[in-house]
């Protein structure tokens, strides 16, 4: 994959989006790829967190938390971890390829450096956020409401 096309998945991707084209040359120049073959591990359940991914290529499974549920498949420009981009923490559960994949892993350090170095993309990526904390405390108050009530 060339630079183009590595910023054009990038770009595609939850929250990368949000950035221009110099701050995700730099995610794509700093980054580090990683390399899967089918049924190879990307991470554990309950290992400590060291970045989030993008998805470049090919599909990685990650287990269902809950017994029964079906495992979620992440395929190109997906995002998988995205705490882990600013927050060290553990795994929730296992992500392995199911076919060959090429993913890039963005440390909370490099991910620091950019939101510095584009203040813009930063403050982009805040509000995404706050919103999402913000659906997240709705949905909350919802379930308590239920639960008061029943």
């Amino acid at each position: 994959m060339g630079l183009d096309d590595d910023i054009a998945v990038l770009a595609a991707a939850p929250l990368f989006g949000l950035m221009g084209r110099d701050a995700l040359r730099l995610l794509t120049f700093a980054a580090e790829r990683r390399s899967l073959a089918p049924g190879d591990l990307l991470f554990a359940r309950g290992e400590r967190s060291d970045g989030g991914f993008v998805v470049l290529s090919g599909t990685i499974e990650l287990a269902p938390r809950v017994a029964g549920a079906q495992p979620v498949r992440a395929g190109r420009s997906a995002l998988i971890g995205q705490l882990a981009l600013f927050l060290r923490g553990e795994r929730p559960s296992d992500a392995r390829a199911t076919a060959p994949a090429e993913v890039m892993r963005i440390t909370p350090t490099l991910m620091r450096r950019v939101l510095e170095e584009f203040p813009d993309a930063a403050s982009a990526i805040h509000d995404v956020l706050a919103d999402d904390l913000a659906g997240l405390s709705r949905g909350l108050d919802r379930v308590r409401g239920m639960f008061e009530a029943g």
